[in-house]
């Protein structure tokens, strides 16, 4: 990698710890020890009720009864301000009980134990990010499933619950269609977090919660967040890594869920039980969520649009066709990048392209077929031996891996490294020259444009940093640590450290042609 590169603070920090606590010799998750609280469930008071809304009134004018004066009267009304805009809906959950305070019998929900939480968040961060919305209440019998309703849903509380197939079939498309859900802990409740993560294996078969990375946007987006700070239930503190868990959808998290209690610090006051997140702590992570949800709002309505590939079905011929590498990463994170890059190419060449990926696992023997093996994604993967040895036979035989990693993420730039120096062992990724012919068979790129976010954290740089690996002075493997996808799709990604639009799309089209006319 080109020397002039330098990194500042959060990129440094990352780099340094080298992610060792999430990154285990397979590849694997190392979680970090999370002492719950009991796990008793039962009515639990986590904080007073929100305040009253303040009383506005205004002077009108009204006319009292008969005979008129000459002039009208004026008395005092009440009149509302325009409410601000709902960000967050707190779902009601747990099944209904009734108990004694104060001497009398009321009602009691589980997920009312802390029933400021969302709105002393938003108070909070409203004034510190100079924003204006309001969290509501909603219920499953009555919210309509449309994130422009409620961008985002928090699902608190201490006890199990369970829900229904048919309202599970509703939230799996509400996040499809770009909402966000956020789970708490409160008070880190065993019950709780067990029934969350149930609940969200349901409605999402296939993608598990998994431990964020402390390279995510999350915890980034508004303050730069490291270690977290924990208070146990004796009162004692420690510091360790973040516990956020995720589900992503594409290039964000559509659902993330926290198993130590968030919401009694964002109401500001914690009690002699469970696990939780310390009070500013806790309130830092809240103010990023909320950045973070805003900010990925309109990239979540667009991944929600699903790119049909018309000619999928066509015969190839001689045609080119894309191959995309399925592995156990999220390996199609931009489900419309490669549509929008073949477009392109052919739009701008004289070249056969159909609109057309074929996605393959390098244990098919078809994977053999085509002149070049495009993967991406964020996380760690492991190649095994079998795949090693494909990939060997593969691009000796004059085959191209091109490889980026999405949104620039450094787990899989580790990954990527460590995987292919067990298909080259004596050989290295080196910085492809700017002479080089994959820069100049279509369009002649002496100059890139990156994301502000690479600009921020490496400088004002501005030429491809391309790194490949030869074979006979034939380029097989082609690698971007910058991400390239989201440039293809051709929609804003507010986190990625990538190539904007332009650049990403001219240097995936000179690659497509320099693996056809090599």
């Amino acid at each position: 990698m080109n020397r002039r590169l330098r990194t500042h603070s959060r990129r440094e920090f990352l780099q340094v710890t080298g992610l060792s606590w999430v990154i285990g010799q397979a590849g694997g998750v190392a979680v970090p020890a999370l002492v719950f609280g009991e796990e008793n469930s039962g009515p639990i008071d986590c904080g007073p009720p929100p305040k009253a809304a303040p009383q506005h009134r205004t002077g009108g004018e009204s006319f009292p009864p008969l005979p008129l004066p000459v002039t009208p009267l004026r008395r005092t009304e009440k009149k509302r301000p325009p409410s601000p805009p709902a960000l967050i809906g707190k779902m009601a959950l747990g099944s209904v009980r009734w108990i004694t305070r104060d001497g009398k019998r009321v009602m009691y929900r589980d997920w009312m134990t802390d029933p400021a939480d969302v709105n002393t968040l938003l108070e909070w961060t409203n004034e510190k990010l100079g924003i204006h919305y309001r969290a509501v209440e909603t219920d499953f019998a009555h919210f309509s499933f449309d994130p422009r309703e409620l961008p985002a849903l928090l699902f608190a509380g201490h006890n199990s619950f369970q829900l229904t197939d048919d309202v599970r079939a509703k939230l799996a498309r509400y996040v499809m269609d770009g909402g966000t859900i956020i789970g708490d802990a409160c008070c880190g409740w065993n019950d709780f977090a067990e029934s969350f993560r149930r609940e969200m294996e349901l409605i999402f078969p296939g993608r598990p919660l998994r431990k964020m990375l402390p390279e995510e946007p999350v915890f980034s987006s508004y303050y730069k967040l490291g270690n977290f700070t924990y208070q146990k239930a004796d009162g004692s503190r420690y510091d360790d890594a973040p516990c956020l868990e995720s589900i992503d959808f594409g290039c964000r998290s559509g659902v993330i869920f926290s198993p130590a209690d968030m919401t009694c610090g964002w109401d500001g006051h914690d009690h002699p039980r469970g696990l939780r997140l310390v009070i500013d702590l806790a309130r830092q992570v809240g103010a990023n969520l909320i950045t973070y949800i805003l900010g990925s709002y309109q990239l979540a309505r667009f991944l929600s649009t699903t790119k049909v590939y018309y000619e999928a079905e066509a015969p190839t011929r001689d045609d080119f066709v894309f191959a995309q590498i399925m592995h156990e990463g999220d390996w199609d994170p931009d489900p419309s990048a490669v549509h929008n890059l073949l477009k392109f190419a052919r739009d701008n060449s004289t070249l056969e392209v159909k609109f057309k990926r074929q996605n393959i696992r390098l244990t098919d023997p078809q994977a053999a077929n085509y002149p070049l093996l495009y993967m991406t994604g964020h996380r760690e993967f492991v190649w095994n031996n079998d795949e090693v040895a494909f990939l060997q036979r593969y691009l000796k035989a004059g085959g191209l891996l091109f490889a980026d990693a999405c949104c620039g993420r450094m787990s899989f730039d580790m990954g990527f490294r460590r995987e292919i120096a067990k298909v080259f062992p004596d050989a290295r990724l080196e910085r492809i020259p700017l002479d080089h012919p994959i820069y100049h068979n279509l369009f002649d790129i002496q100059e890139v444009e990156y994301t502000p976010r690479v600009r921020e954290d490496f400088g004002n740089i501005n030429t491809p940093e391309l790194e490949g690996i030869s074979i006979d002075g034939r380029l097989a493997v082609i690698y971007s640590r910058f991400d390239l996808g989201n440039g293809w799709e051709q929609f804003p990604h507010p986190y990625s450290y990538g190539l904007k639009d332009d650049s990403a799309l001219k240097i995936g089209t000179n690659v497509i042609v320099y693996a056809i006319t090599h």
